[in-house]
């Protein structure tokens, strides 16, 4: 549905986006995940035609944005960060104007009216914008995004500003709009977008440093695993036999407590040392009151991963 390829925008001598490559199948809701100026705005201004790439191309269902931009922004539904609208219309009023004004061929009465359905508005569609809650506008910011019923969405941080009861009606909103339609949702929230997304591409620096199914990232951001293990014995014995397992990298101590060591056993990537870890510890008669799974969180992978990106001029 989507293909991005090469592409690189610069800003005077600044790269905002460093050759960056991917792709989104149709019906995928796909996260753009990284720190503030790793270049997620950029490229999704790029992929929308709202700005020009400096190289590269992007094609969406089979036409090219700069080749047919007129063609191609039709197939597309964009919400920007702050939703583009008229505070002083009424909800009805402006989605008539936005109707007209992307030239949209259904019937305008009950397409209008489905969209407010389907983003929960039919119930504000004669309030004026600017008297409407944070969560609400974005409502109407979404409405506006799909009218004409684009097969793809573009949704640049959707959630920035909302309360916790906003953020969770939004996101239950995209999930929902992931059945009938290609997404792309940006955010410098992991956790928001593991919830949200199947797919996760994290940016940094203007590059794709990770891409992976979102119940796969965790695996695709560390090189190494963690046991956290709680076992009655001398620290040392039993650090010096865990040690001899080959896929141990290093075994941590944690504390000491009753007779109780607690240790963070590191171990190689895609290994399962749990078996011999039993047996190491049946060797040295030390048995094992705990042992538990303590890979790093996902938010300490993302840091480690995109260290240094911050600090950049666009998102």
């Amino acid at each position: 549905m989507i293909e991005v390829k090469n592409l690189k925008k610069y800003y005077g001598e600044i790269k905002a986006v460093d050759d960056i490559s991917f792709s989104v199948d149709t019906g995928e809701v796909l996260g753009f995940l990284g720190p503030n100026g790793a270049g997620k705005s950029t490229t999704m201004n790029i992929i929308t035609g709202y700005i020009s790439s400096t190289s590269g191309t992007v094609t969406v269902d089979g036409s090219e944005i700069l080749a047919e931009p007129k063609k191609t922004k039709q197939k597309i539904g964009y919400l920007p960060e702050i939703p583009p609208l008229y505070p002083d219309m009424t909800v009805r009023k402006y989605l008539e104007f936005m109707f007209e004004l992307k030239k949209v061929k259904l019937p305008k009465k009950e397409h209008i009216a489905e969209v407010m359905r389907l983003v929960g508005i039919t119930d504000k569609s004669e309030r004026i914008i600017k008297h409407l809650s944070k969560g609400y506008r974005q409502r109407v910011g979404f409405a506006q995004a799909l009218l004409g019923n684009p097969p793809v969405l573009i949704l640049d941080e959707p959630t920035v500003g909302l309360d916790p009861k906003q953020i969770i009606e939004i996101r239950k909103l995209i999930r929902g709009l992931g059945k009938k339609h290609t997404v792309i949702f940006s955010s410098h929230v992991l956790s928001e977008v593991s919830a949200i997304c199947d797919r996760v591409l994290v940016i940094s620096n203007g590059k794709i440093v990770a891409d992976a199914k979102t119940d796969e990232l965790a695996a695709v951001l560390s090189d190494q695993q963690k046991l956290t293990l709680t076992v009655e014995g001398s620290a040392s014995v039993v650090s010096a036999e865990l040690e001899k397992i080959p896929e141990v990298k290093r075994v941590v101590k944690k504390g000491e407590r009753g007779g109780a060591v607690r240790l963070t056993v590191e171990y190689a990537k895609g290994a399962d040392i749990r078996r011999d870890v039993f047996n190491a510890m049946v060797r040295v008669n030390a048995p094992i009151l705990e042992m538990t799974s303590g890979d790093e969180s996902l938010e300490e992978m993302f840091l480690k991963l995109t260290q240094g990106a911050e600090g950049g001029n666009e998102k």
